[in-house]
């Protein structure tokens, strides 16, 4: 476990970058720390190509002391734009080496320990992705909902995208990496509080919302629906859903942090990209 730095600044979050996209690549090229000790927790979803991916990270490590990633589906897919053709557990695994040669933390690095205000706080970046039981009303298989999903005509082009390779499925390589992150949180000191970084929801209630139910297949596995009551979670950040809120959960502060599409911000009242502090919390001191 890593340790930052003791002081001021403060610890942020966003998700759902999707650079490929002009606008938003030039909200993250006007981004900027409060501080010169601001840390950045990027929840997934940075882009498609692993080009665009690195562009973005290098951008933001090189403006805050210290950035935390955890990927999102986008950056697992095999786009046939992008020429890099890896998939599966290489293409995540050729996202880590690019991440640690920019200095971004990953999910396979120690967890970073925020010693500003608010702290101490773990930070815990994961990669857990989804396992279909996020089912849709009345239906109790993953091929019951994926067929409700195909007649509504609502499926996630992770189907054809993300592949699990050497995995057999894509629920296969979820059981894996939540099996292998349980024995990591179940290490972390005790009375340490972990803000966990993943990109999908860790419990179903922010799926609740969605206008396509159906959706939530790909948002998330039941395996992590204690996990913000069994280990000592100070907050939950994630995206993947586009719709940015704070809900709570059993006591427990759940952030979906997202930008999303052009389409989408242009509709809200509110500037887009704009970072969520994360620690110190609402209510805590500077």
């Amino acid at each position: 476990m890593m340790s930052g730095t003791g002081g001021g600044g403060q610890l942020w979050a966003i998700s759902d970058l999707h650079i490929g996209y002009a606008e938003n690549r030039a909200l993250v090229e006007a981004m900027r720390p409060a501080s010169d000790e601001d840390w950045l927790l990027v929840a997934g979803d940075v882009a498609e190509t692993v080009e665009d991916i690195r562009w973005a990270l290098k951008t933001l490590a090189g403006r805050f002391a210290k950035v935390v990633w955890a990927p999102g589906n986008h950056e697992l897919w095999t786009h046939p734009s992008d020429p890099v053709t890896l998939r599966g557990v290489a293409r995540y695994d050729h996202l880590v080496e690019q991440c640690r040669d920019l200095g971004v933390i990953t999910p396979e690095d120690p967890y970073p320990v925020w010693e500003g205000p608010g702290g101490p706080v773990a930070v815990a970046p994961l990669f857990l992705l989804y396992d279909y039981t996020f089912l849709p009303p009345g239906c109790v298989t993953k091929d019951e909902g994926l067929e409700y999903a195909h007649g509504t005509g609502v499926v996630c082009a992770d189907e054809h995208l993300l592949h699990p390779d050497p995995y057999p499925s894509r629920e296969d390589w979820c059981r894996a990496r939540v099996e292998g992150t349980e024995r990591r949180l179940a290490e972390l000191p005790d009375g340490l509080p972990v803000v966990l970084v993943n990109h999908y929801p860790l419990h179903r209630h922010p799926t609740e919302v969605l206008w396509y139910p159906e959706f939530a297949m790909w948002c998330g596995t039941a395996l992590t629906d204690d996990w913000h009551r069994r280990f000592p979670v100070h907050t939950v950040v994630y995206g993947h859903l586009h719709i940015p809120r704070t809900t709570w959960q059993d006591g427990v502060r759940f952030e979906e942090v997202s930008v999303g599409y052009p389409r989408e911000w242009r509709k809200r009242n509110r500037p887009p990209g704009r970072l969520r502090r994360i620690v110190p919390g609402e209510g805590e001191g500077r």
